[in-house]
């Protein structure tokens, strides 16, 4: 089978069942967020997909009409496209579909979301680094017994704080368990969001 997206993969470990999906942010491929996996859960799988949207040469998951203004219509497209690659690859590699964990960065983050508020059933957790509102479901969705741990940064001069919370807002609501952090920095991650994430995993998710 032909996967769709050009991308990473290394397998769990033996005692490990979860597989990090790890998403980048604008301008970013299937290499950039491989230490951050490393870091997050060393024992887990990973499959690290590139966007194959290009805006001006930069890859992203979904189109933008402007700077926080989506293309809706593309990004309900690639939130399916980006489902079934995940089912995919799950049968041709032989990961357990059922323990995956998205890793998303901005606008990995965002479609990472989108995966979430689709109800898709394609996560069973996220951590979502810098996320916006990708969409407001207009019917209801179902995410009980899912986890997202949403980090924002409260200077970021790219996703305003009240989307963040926003989100995580909107997660809660649907069924999820959110937990949200804050940074006092700005877009750029600091090993306080990867310490907070790391914690958060290994209470939600453990390696058994």
């Amino acid at each position: 089978m032909t996967l769709s997206y050009v991308h990473r993969y290394s397998p769990p470990s033996a005692s490990d069942r979860r597989t990090l999906l790890v998403l980048h942010g604008t301008g970013g491929d299937e290499n950039d967020l491989l230490p951050l996996a490393a870091m997050l859960a060393p024992t887990a799988g990973v499959l690290s997909p590139r966007g194959d949207v290009l805006e001006n040469g930069a890859p992203r998951f979904f189109r933008r009409l402007a700077e926080g203004v989506f293309d809706l219509d593309d990004l309900r497209l690639r939130t399916d496209q980006l489902a079934t690659f995940l089912a995919e690859a799950a049968t041709t590699y032989g990961f357990d579909a059922g323990q995956v964990v998205a890793v998303g960065f901005s606008n990995g983050a965002n479609i990472a979301a989108s995966l979430l508020l689709a109800g898709t059933g394609a996560l069973r957790a996220a951590i979502l680094f810098r996320p916006m509102i990708p969409f407001e479901p207009h019917g209801q969705v179902d995410l009980t017994g899912a986890s997202a741990y949403v980090a924002g940064g409260r200077s970021d001069p790219i996703v305003p704080p009240g989307q963040t919370q926003r989100l995580a807002e909107l997660l809660a609501k649907y069924g999820a368990d959110v937990s949200v952090a804050w940074s006092d920095g700005g877009h750029g991650l600091t090993r306080a969001d990867v310490a907070g994430a790391v914690r958060w995993l290994n209470e939600t998710l453990p390696a058994p």
